[in-house]
Order: C-alpha cells, then structure tokens, then sequence
C-alpha cells in the first residue's frame, strides 16, 4: 500500500467557516492542489453557495478568495495508506490537529465535513467540540452518485457561516 499524507491549511488565517476533506485524491496530491481533479465538483458547490465563480479562477486566485470571504481548506486525515483516490480504500488513518485548529481560530464559527468518511473521522477526532456547527454535505467526488443540483441545495447552507463580501 502507498503511505499518503494531506497538505496544509488554506485560505483564510482567521477562518469562521473550516471545510474538511478526508484525504486529498492523486491529482490533487500530485498537483500539490486541492480538489485538482476535474471531475471533484468541490469548486462549483463552494462557489454556488458563496455566491462565486470559484471554478473559472485560477487556483491563487480561489484560494485569495477564500481567504477574504473567512474559509479555510484542510482535511481529517494526516497519514494514512490508500492505493488510489477512494475514501473506502483508507487504511491506518491518523487524524489532523483539527482540535487544536479550533482553538487556534477563535472566529471559527462552523466546520462542514465534505463526504461520509470526513465527517467520521472528523467528529471522532474533533470530541465533544462546543460553539462551532458541524455540518454534515454529500460528497464533492463524482463517484458519490447523488446529484449535482441536490448537492448545491445542501451546500447552501454553507453561506451563512463565510464572511459577507
């Protein structure tokens, strides 16, 4: 099995809304990107609940505004083994500092979990958390089957949490 370790934190310095991912897939970890992969709808779904063109930006440019807008791009997962990009195929996960990333951020106001697999392991390692909403979102993956348009619907929610323009 390969050992695969996610990248750092991204956007914004003082997050109110933290977006989790489980561990970033091969493209991603190959481009040194997050969601690099051209079919992870994870760009149109942030961007349709910000308001944002994030997809048609170059990738500094994405990462600029989600810094002005108060988020922030990490994942659950520090290490783990895994051939391939599925979450499914995670083997020996170790978790993240993402409890000592809330304590760092005192705007924090929200953690949304991007996929199953994020929020199991995010939840579990966050503990009894006070003061933040964890939000629960259907996978960006293209492999999740749910569709696109009720994906955004539940993405939405992630607006009230982002800085305003």
């Amino acid at each position: 099995m390969t050992l695969k370790s996610s990248m750092a934190p991204v956007g914004a310095r003082d997050a109110r809304l933290l977006l989790l991912g489980s561990l970033p897939g091969d493209a991603s970890l190959a481009a040194q990107r997050y969601y690099a992969h051209p079919t992870n709808q994870f760009w149109r779904l942030l961007g349709a609940a910000l308001g944002e063109g994030l997809a048609q930006l170059a990738y500094d440019e994405r990462l600029t505004r989600l810094a002005v807008r108060g988020v922030a791009l990490w994942d659950v997962v520090e290490r783990a083994e895994r051939p391939g990009s599925l979450d499914g195929a995670i083997r020996g996960a170790t978790h993240n500092a993402l409890a000592e990333f809330v304590a760092g951020h005192p705007r924090l106001a929200a953690i949304g979990f991007n996929g199953k697999a994020s929020a199991r392991i995010g939840r579990r390692a966050l503990g009894d958390i006070r003061g933040v909403t964890l939000i629960d979102l259907p996978s960006s993956s293209a492999a999740h089957t749910l569709g696109l348009g009720a994906k955004t619907e539940r993405w939405r929610v992630l607006a009230g949490f982002a800085d305003p323009e």
